[in-house]
């Protein structure tokens, strides 16, 4: 059996990146017992400069796309019907808020030492609190409940967020993945050469891991 190893590049607050990590799922569920794939996270921060206390998202995306918001309403439905269609559901109702991530970042970089499933599954946690459920997260009580709520001990999250551990680990990932020309996400980098970019339908990363693994 072939074996493919995966960056998945994103953050949390990335509405795409949580609509290519469905549909990469639904790929790899494809490829069961055909490919041997080891998808770890990476961090990657659209907002590294947000104060604690956020910013409405309209507001946020008009400020940085020059986004109306027609077209923000536009863009929200696009995403959500996307969402939909690979089993990822987007809350509609309410504006919601932008907030820091970096917090968000150094707990899946724990979950990450701990095993590549406690990590997939602390990613997909977050990104259905804050996309799903419009939680906070830099907040460390809310980070601390999502981490219990996919079985990683709550006490260790609380310290660590406490603290400034692996925050050093997080800036050096970040700092790579820039030196390497990520500047949009999601980026699937595949075996450490190969780049899929966005948040891509299921058969397109499924082609594309077939594709690299016959190479």
């Amino acid at each position: 059996m072939k074996a493919l190893h995966i960056d998945f590049v994103s953050d949390v607050a990335c509405p795409w990146c949580a609509v290519g990590l469905a549909s990469l799922e639904r790929a790899l569920q494809k490829l069961d017992g055909e490919l041997a794939v080891d998808v770890r996270f990476q961090p990657f921060e659209l907002n590294p400069q947000m104060g604690p206390e956020g910013q409405d998202v309209a507001e946020h995306i008009q400020q940085k796309y020059g986004a109306t918001p027609e077209q923000q309403e536009k863009n929200r439905a696009a995403i959500a019907d996307r969402g939909a269609e690979v089993g990822f559901t987007f809350r509609r109702e309410g504006r919601g808020r932008i907030w820091n991530t970096f917090d968000a970042h150094r707990l899946l970089a724990w979950a990450g030492e701990l095993g590549a499933r406690q990590q997939r599954d602390l990613k997909m946690a977050l990104l259905k609190a804050y996309h799903g459920e419009a939680k906070n997260p830099s907040d460390h009580a809310v980070l601390a409940e999502v981490a219990a709520s996919v079985g990683l001990d709550r006490k260790e999250a609380e310290l660590i967020l406490e603290s400034d551990r692996y925050a050093n680990e997080v800036r050096e990932a970040e700092r790579h993945f820039q030196q390497l020309g990520i500047q949009a996400v999601p980026s699937v980098i595949v075996n450490h050469r190969h780049l899929i970019q966005g948040g891509q339908p299921p058969e397109v990363f499924e082609q594309a891991l077939r594709q690299i693994a016959g190479e």
